[in-house]
């Protein structure tokens, strides 16, 4: 029976379970990593004697050989190491943790058998620039963008197309007095530029400002393209970013159709980056014309997927990674 491998944390969603019940349904056995456990729970061993190189997984349940899996999934790596810091002497507790790291990332790429996902493919489109100019390339219509920490730059960006969003590259939240409040898009009126002196210290990306008639998110598993749509306009909240709205909308999403010529230059994107998932946010204009925004190596499908017949999003996850699905070729030594 092959076995999957799926990287992921105690906290992660139901989406684990569904795909996990379709790999069950595809007669191969799945393996749970769950890395916030790792190393206080979960015991990881690579080792390379008379010729021959074995891994092994413990658990608090089972003890399991992982040098020969037929796939992994990495799906999230969140909280590594958590209880850690309480159980060792502060003075090694970083230290630790960059062994720690650099032991489970060392694994994780290392693995010869199909991924879908790697750490390194995560930093990799973490470059919103790159994934621009290759949508750019491609024949993909992007918003005019300013990448910088110049406020000068920043200021004559703003100038010249009035209308104009701000955005970070990373998604995070900033967290004062215990509240987290999670930083989105945003427009920049002309009336605060002086506040962009600022950007000195931290760079930020500009775009034009589309209107929109309707916002994609595009879920892309090996060669399946599940397309919803949402007109987030009719929340005063989501104009600008659906997300800040996103707890309300997330039932009104329809599924939709790509064009072929869309459809065609996404796909090709994926074998740019020789990944076989991405969630990719476009932006449809009143004139109908397909806006690329940018493709997230590891974006949330869940609420998608749940608009689907039987969950297809997770099915075609397990298709995939047990290959009874078209997929890329991505093996160490393939």
């Amino acid at each position: 029976m092959n076995k999957i491998l799926i990287i992921t944390h105690t906290a992660d969603n139901f989406s684990i379970e569904k795909v996990t019940e379709y790999i069950e349904k595809n007669n191969c056995e799945v393996i749970r990593f769950d890395v916030d456990v790792y190393p206080l729970q979960n015991k990881l061993s690579t080792i390379f004697q008379d010729g021959e190189w074995i891994s092994f997984l413990e658990t608090p349940d089972a003890k399991h050989r992982l040098d020969d899996i037929s796939a992994i999934w990495y799906r999230r790596a969140y909280n590594i190491g958590t209880g850690l810091k309480e159980e060792m002497d502060s003075k090694f507790y970083g230290a630790a943790m960059g062994e720690i790291r650099n032991t489970l990332f060392g694994f994780f790429e290392s693995v010869d058998a199909y991924s879908l996902g790697k750490p390194s493919v995560y930093r990799r489109l973490d470059s919103k620039e790159e994934q621009l100019k290759i949508a750019d390339k491609l024949g993909l219509t992007i918003p005019a963008t300013c990448l910088t920490n110049n406020p000068d730059e920043a200021r004559k960006f703003i100038l010249k197309h009035h209308n104009v969003v701000a955005k970070m590259q990373t998604g995070f939240a900033i967290y004062e007095d215990g509240i987290e409040n999670v930083v989105f898009t945003n427009v920049v009126s002309e009336d605060k530029l002086e506040e962009l002196d600022t950007l000195l210290y931290c760079p930020m990306q500009f775009q034009q400002m589309i209107q929109k008639k309707k916002e994609l998110r595009i879920t892309i598993v090996g060669r399946e393209v599940y397309a919803f749509e949402i007109d987030s306009q009719q929340s005063e909240d989501a104009k600008v970013d659906w997300r800040k709205d996103g707890i309300n909308l997330i039932d009104k999403w329809n599924r939709t159709e790509l064009p072929a010529d869309v459809e065609a230059k996404l796909l090709e994107l994926l074998d740019i980056y020789n990944v076989d998932y991405g969630a990719i946010d476009m932006i449809v204009s009143p004139e109908d014309e397909y806006y690329f925004i940018e493709i997230n190596a590891a974006g949330e499908f869940f609420w998608l997927d749940n608009l689907t017949e039987g969950n297809l999003i997770s099915k075609s996850i397990a298709d995939v990674l047990c290959d009874k699905a078209p997929r890329r070729n991505n093996e160490v030594m393939a």
